[in-house]
């Protein structure tokens, strides 16, 4: 499961530099979860780059694929070092996910509201271990994402944690700056997206944003 800073390297925002390049860097810089996001792209440049980038996080970091089951199931079948999945409340649902990626592989899931976790919740009661963990957000606006839903702030990312049975990774729009308050929620991790993948040297940026997240902690 993933704790403490949680990368969600998206390809629209490297500033044009290679995933895998961010992915290496962010490694070198300690990060230990990574989410590959590539809505850009058709399914086989997407596993093209889950290969490329399952390279670099492979007995070191956790891969994730957003979105595309089929994307992480061609990857597996092309023997990357990929852990799972995490998809979106417009995602097929999530039991049906965890049938087609099997009982040891990574779920997470997004959700936004009440309704949203405690169907979460009930899902996970009745069948264990179905998700591993809620993406929960947007904690702020963000550009990386426009269809974001109506930002939770600091209060509402406590509430929702409170309210989740499973571990939540707070995320939208947050960077160094938000380290205290997202600890403070009791979230098991923070996701970020331009505080690494958009910053001039990603490995120190990923080396800073740990250290923090680790001051911060118990």
């Amino acid at each position: 499961m993933a704790s403490g800073i949680y990368l969600v390297l998206d390809s629209n925002s490297t500033a044009g530099r290679p995933l895998e390049d961010i992915a290496a860097a962010a490694v070198a810089g300690g990060i230990t979860t990574i989410q590959l996001r590539c809505k850009d792209m058709p399914a086989g440049e997407f596993t093209a780059q889950v290969l490329a980038c399952a390279r670099h996080t492979s007995g070191r970091a956790t891969l994730l694929v957003n979105d595309r089951i089929d994307v992480y199931l061609a990857a597996r079948a092309r023997g990357a070092d990929v852990q799972g999945v995490h998809i979106g409340q417009s995602d097929i649902p999530a039991d049906l996910a965890r049938t087609l990626i099997g009982p040891h592989a990574v779920l997470g899931l997004s959700a936004s509201t009440a309704d949203e976790i405690d169907a979460a919740n009930e899902l996970n009661a009745i069948a264990p271990g179905t998700i591993d963990y809620l993406g929960v957000g947007a904690v702020h606006a963000t550009p990386t994402k426009k269809d974001h839903p109506e930002p939770l702030g600091y209060e509402g990312l406590a509430a929702a944690v409170a309210r989740s049975s499973a571990p939540v990774v707070a995320i939208g729009g947050l960077d160094a700056t938000d380290v205290p308050a997202v600890v403070a929620s009791a979230a098991a991790s923070m996701a970020v997206v331009r505080a690494i993948c958009a910053a001039e040297d990603p490995r120190t940026a990923t080396a800073h944003l740990i250290s923090l997240w680790e001051g911060e902690t118990p």
